[in-house]
């Protein structure tokens, strides 16, 4: 009796193996299937889609595409919103609504809501879950539910070379110059200029490039050193693999 005990979870082990492979090729097929890009855009019709740029499956919510610009070689993480207009099926003119410079990256689970203009500048990296919008819900009235009232809507603009942390919420009316660092959970609305840190909600500056100073307050850790002229990538990799390698005891 143990014996067929056993074999049968033996068996079963295996067949749960097996199963969970194919899930996950299945899976892996998926992705790549599902993935727009301007060879293969499915049912999305964007204004603009650049060369080398990918939204990954599964999309989040996507609607007003023919609004939307998308430059090169941009990365949109799973489930990121991209929205242009207050809802679907809009005529919202021969302008675009939503713009992304070359070599934006949106982090998985963003949502970037354009019901007015909202253009994110070349080469700024989003983190995950950050939240972009040109729209706030108003509520002068005290006797009507918020929810029910017209929102407000201000243009958005983010410079390019920027990096916008996790959980970030970037609001109507904001504008960031070139290379901002917004920190993780910040809050952020107005105008912050080039070369700036912001963190907090709300977000206010915490430090600041100076061309004669260099960064104020000064950073806390040493600036990254530079790989010399002429190492190659063999050598790079042969210094890595000497790194992962266990001390030996002398």
């Amino acid at each position: 009796m143990p014996k067929n005990r056993n074999t049968f979870s033996s068996l079963a082990r295996f067949r749960r193996g097996v199963t969970s492979r194919a899930v996950h090729r299945v899976w892996a097929w998926a992705q790549e299937t599902g993935a727009v890009t301007a060879q293969h855009p499915g049912r999305l019709r964007f204004g603009r889609i650049g060369a080398g740029t990918r939204l990954a499956f599964p999309q989040g919510t996507v609607f007003g595409e023919p609004w939307i610009e998308l430059g090169d070689h941009c990365i949109i993480g799973e489930r990121v919103t991209l929205t242009a207009g207050l809802m679907p099926d809009l005529d919202l003119g021969s302008e675009p609504i939503l713009t992304l410079g070359n070599g934006v990256v949106l982090g998985r689970g963003s949502h970037v809501i354009a019901d007015t203009t909202v253009s994110i500048g070349s080469d700024t990296y989003c983190g995950p879950y950050v939240y972009i919008t040109s729209t706030n819900h108003s509520y002068d009235d005290p006797h009507e539910p918020v929810g029910k009232q017209w929102p407000r809507m201000e243009p958005v603009s983010i410079g390019p070379g920027c990096w916008i942390g996790t959980g970030a919420v970037i609001l109507p009316g904001a504008r960031l110059g070139r290379n901002v660092v917004v920190a993780a959970g910040a809050v952020v609305r107005g105008e912050v200029p080039d070369h700036a840190v912001v963190a907090g909600a709300p977000a206010r500056v915490v430090r600041s490039w100076d061309p004669e100073q260099g960064w104020q307050p000064p950073l806390r850790t040493p600036a990254p050193v530079p790989i010399p002229d002429g190492v190659t990538p063999e050598q790079l990799q042969a210094v890595a693999l000497l790194l992962e390698e266990p001390a030996t005891e002398s």
